[in-house]
């Protein structure tokens, strides 16, 4: 079983109908997220007073600072939007966040991709992109945090990291409430060669954290390793990270497979090398070998089975964004 990620949500991502038009957000990966994951949606323009329907806002430049103002009358929402991020940011907090899931292209919510005016009405975008003022806020409130936009899930390596953060994350802050040190060194050990896909030396630290214990209470113990888990997995795997932990893993079944096999599997990590495959297929089988010669601590590894299987799916964008 896994552990339930706690993951801020924008509101109109199939939480509520709070767009500016009235309308809702469909999203597949959101919908099939809701039995796996607790939602806390949150609806900024709402929070700050504005109905749904209602004037939409965009992001303008205006002596040289990007503000928040109503398209047709031009009312500056930028300060009740800013103390609104104050405010919220201690329940996100005790809410114990293990990722953020922000509306894209929102003035409010956008992460990096909002179109900045020079002016309201029918003005003419910048040729500029900015995160919209609540996306910002979150981005430097929340800076070790993964804060993604729902635009960025339909890309499937984009996904399957987002997935894997927030279910490692999630497993880590049932850890934590432990408070036990065994508990502990049972997580690093089983993820393991999942940490060693993003980061070799992040692995080594995490390690020495550990390893380190018995100098200082449970308490600081945790809270370090946290710190470094976070920063760890924030980046995305790159497929040479991923070969690296595959030919490590590889080499547990060299003297108890068939020539025919190791050449099998040679030539399917050139297919996904030259990205012809997802790196789920090279994993099959050797979790496959991992059952068929009874490895018990490689089947034990969360490298094969970061997420709930129900959750995969090879559909795909096919943009990086």
């Amino acid at each position: 079983m896994f552990e339930k990620p706690n993951v801020v949500i924008s509101k109109c991502i199939e939480h509520g109908h709070c767009r500016y038009d009235g309308s809702m957000i469909t999203s597949e990966f959101v919908a099939e997220l809701k039995d796996h994951v607790n939602f806390l949606p949150l609806c900024p323009e709402m929070a700050i007073g504005l109905p749904s329907p209602r004037e939409s806002l965009r992001l303008v430049l205006a002596n040289d600072e990007i503000k928040l103002l109503s398209y047709i009358n031009g009312t500056d929402m930028t300060a009740a939007m800013e103390e609104y991020s104050r405010r919220i940011s201690k329940a996100i907090s005790e809410f114990q966040p293990d990722g953020f899931l922000l509306k894209s292209r929102s003035p409010s919510c956008g992460t990096k991709d909002v179109k900045v005016y020079a002016d309201i009405g029918k003005a003419p975008p910048l040729n500029r992109k900015s995160p919209g003022i609540f996306g910002r806020d979150m981005l430097v409130l929340f800076s070790d945090y993964l804060i993604e936009d729902e635009g960025r899930l339909l890309n499937f390596t984009i996904r399957e990291h987002f997935y894997t953060v927030i279910f490692t994350l999630a497993d880590f802050r049932r850890v934590r409430g432990t408070n036990g040190i065994k508990n502990l060194i049972d997580f690093h050990s089983r993820n393991k060669y999942l940490f060693m896909a993003y980061s070799q030396a992040g692995l080594k630290k995490l390690g020495q954290i550990v390893a380190g214990h018995g100098k200082v209470p449970p308490g600081e113990v945790f809270s370090e390793y946290e710190k470094k888990l976070r920063e760890v997995m924030m980046r995305k795997p790159s497929c040479g990270q991923y070969i690296n932990v595959m030919l490590h893993l590889f080499g547990y079944f060299k003297k108890d497979i068939s020539e025919k096999e190791k050449a099998y599997f040679l030539d399917l990590l050139e297919l996904y090398r030259n990205r012809r495959i997802p790196q789920s297929s090279i994993m099959s089988v050797l979790s496959a070998w991992g059952a068929r010669f009874d490895r018990q601590y490689l089947n034990e590894q969360t490298v094969f089975n970061a997420f709930p299987r129900e959750l995969a799916t090879v559909a795909d964008s096919g943009k990086a964004r």
